[in-house]
């Protein structure tokens, strides 16, 4: 389960998002406390998302990159999108194991197994609902083993890579 805040127009939810695992495509949403199911037509492709259907109703959407305003058939409206998972204070693994900050899609891999990292070296690039996520090296090191590559979705605390 995912938890994100989501402000649209000054009016703010706090949302508890879960993927159905019998089908990608729909997901349960809890909205301040009020089921809905939502589908998402193509939820490994986030460029692609451009419509989707809330309890049985279709939305036509349109968010821009830096996903700052979406647009509906309501017109124009500021959005504002938080991970709270993500804002949780979490352990540091210094094992060198990296694992995934947030559920998410790779878009970019910048290093290859045997490559030489130093701490806080960009590894990856996680994109998000719309936003892009650099994933660091936990610590200076030799990639040994690299299970990202470009276009795989990946979930909270997948295992992305390990520096030795």
């Amino acid at each position: 389960m995912s938890r994100i805040a989501v402000t649209i127009d000054g009016e703010s939810y706090e949302i508890d998002v879960r993927q159905d695992p019998a089908d990608s495509a729909t997901f349960l949403a809890i909205v301040n406390g009020e089921e809905i199911q939502v589908y998402v037509p193509k939820p490994d492709e986030p460029a692609a998302l451009d419509w989707i259907v809330v309890g049985n109703r279709p939305y036509e959407l349109t968010f821009e990159r830096d996903l700052r305003w979406v647009t509906s058939y309501l017109g124009r409206h500021h959005l504002d999108v938080r991970d709270l998972d993500a804002a949780a204070t979490r352990a540091v693994s210094m094992d060198g194991r990296v694992k995934a900050p947030i559920p998410g899609l790779v878009t970019r891999v910048l290093v290859q197994e045997g490559d030489e990292v130093t701490i806080g070296e960009p590894l990856l690039v996680l994109e998000a609902m719309k936003m892009e996520n650099e994933i660091a090296a936990p610590r200076s090191g030799k990639v040994a083993r690299l299970d990202a590559y470009e276009g795989r979705s990946v979930m909270l605390d997948e295992l992305l890579a390990e520096i030795e």
